[in-house]
């Protein structure tokens, strides 16, 4: 079959990692790297040089004219660039968040839906099979389930410049929530009825309006509930940035990343995805309310890095142009997490909670 000839947009982090992937495998070809400033440079330097070079995305696009786009970029530029993408006959692999509002995200659906074209959300934790044991253990535990995730990042040097520019489009509770609240929406399989959030803006370095720490609260329809915190910063704490727990009435899974975990890794991209091991607890006592059961410990022969997660996303990409994948439902799925998110970041800036109509 024909090469994918595949336009990529963005080379930072993420963008260069799925440049990465499409070099290696061979049913793509990079057809140009599409960047502001000079990250294309090093990154075509080295992919072993020799791919085409653009500033300008409408450009690239008219001069290439792929099959497909790769779009790793600041989140405000995700619904024009999707979008332009999409009417102009291409799939569309997109980083998250799908769109820097929920607006722009539905219309980005919808240009797929028109176009007829592929559209996957870059939900990595989605690939992980530690991730995907650690929901499917959920549904052993009964219900409601208490949920405890967090993200903090003591981000300094690039990361801090990187993190900062985020933090013009969108704060860390929705551009790192997404990937969370997507979680806990597939543990609880139920509605989400109402978030609280939190947030406190510790430096002079982002516009006032803006924060660099939230938390929030998500309560669910069959009585769940869930929450998460994100901080970036050089200020940020390491004592605690990497809790992901789940309890039912029937015990608790714990992802337990014991050198990922450990302190001077909160800044490191490769950490957040590593899992390393799950603990499995179980709640059932005897009538001297000892614990019947002991412990499991469950550590997954498959164990991927990050870039093999990257990997894996652009193999599903691959799968779903080439199979003409149904993938309607993870797009609203995506769409919803985004939604749940705003909600939050609506209740921060309000000092309110936020009711969610189904």
């Amino acid at each position: 079959m024909e090469k994918i000839r595949i336009l990529v947009v963005g080379c930072g982090n993420m963008g260069a990692s799925h440049a990465l992937a499409y070099h290696q495998m061979n049913e793509f070809e990079i057809c140009g790297l599409v960047a502001r400033g000079a990250s294309k440079k090093r990154l075509n330097e080295q992919l072993g040089g020799g791919y085409a070079l653009f500033d300008d995305f409408e450009k690239a696009l008219d001069d290439t004219r792929p099959d497909a786009v790769c779009i790793s970029t600041y989140p405000d530029t995700h619904e024009m660039y999707a979008v332009q993408a999409l009417e102009a006959g291409c799939h569309v692999f997109i980083e998250k968040p799908l769109a820097d509002t929920v607006d722009g995200a539905r219309r980005v659906a919808e240009a797929a839906t028109r176009a007829g074209k592929k559209l996957v959300v870059g939900y990595i934790l989605r690939y992980h099979p530690s991730w995907q044991k650690f929901v499917e253990l959920s549904g052993r535990l009964g219900k409601p389930l208490v949920m405890r995730m967090n993200l903090n990042q003591q981000s300094h040097g690039r990361m801090w410049d990187v993190h900062r520019n985020l933090m013009n489009s969108l704060s860390p509770i929705v551009d790192c929530g997404v990937h969370y609240i997507d979680v806990m929406c597939q543990m609880t399989g139920s509605r989400p009825v109402q978030v609280n959030a939190i947030g406190a803006r510790l430096t002079d370095d982002i516009p006032e309006g803006n924060y660099n720490y939230g938390q929030l609260q998500i309560r669910f329809e069959d009585g769940s509930v869930g929450w998460y915190e994100a901080g970036w910063g050089p200020m940020v704490s390491e004592t605690a940035f990497f809790i992901k727990d789940v309890i039912g009435p029937k015990g608790a899974v714990s992802i337990v990343a014991r050198e990922a975990g450990a302190s001077g890794n909160s800044d490191s991209v490769s950490a957040h995805t590593r899992t390393e091991s799950l603990r499995f607890h179980h709640a059932d006592i005897d009538n001297g309310n000892a614990f019947i059961k002991e412990d499991e410990w469950i550590d997954l022969t498959d164990e991927p890095d990050h870039q093999e997660l990257c990997n894996r996303e652009q193999r599903f990409f691959l799968k779903a142009i080439r199979e003409d994948l149904e993938l309607t439902e993870m797009t609203e799925q995506a769409l919803d997490s985004l939604r749940i998110a705003f909600a939050c970041d609506e209740s921060v800036k309000t000092g309110m909670p936020v009711a969610l109509l189904s």
